[in-house]
């Protein structure tokens, strides 16, 4: 299962850098692509504020 970005995300950027194949947007709230996620967990590992965790 995809990881998802909770309403705990503070958009840092953290996550972004972080993903191996680009299935992170953007946004006010950034998003993963669930079709993209190739759920290795590297997003989770590193975001800051803990927003982020299996779908």
């Amino acid at each position: 299962m995809a990881y998802v970005i909770g309403e705990d995300c503070v958009a840092c950027g953290t996550c972004i850098d972080e993903c191996p194949v680009g299935a992170i947007s953007e946004g006010d709230i950034y998003s993963i692509n669930p079709d993209e996620c190739t759920e290795c967990g590297t997003c989770a590992d590193a975001c800051p504020s803990g927003a982020i965790s299996q779908g």
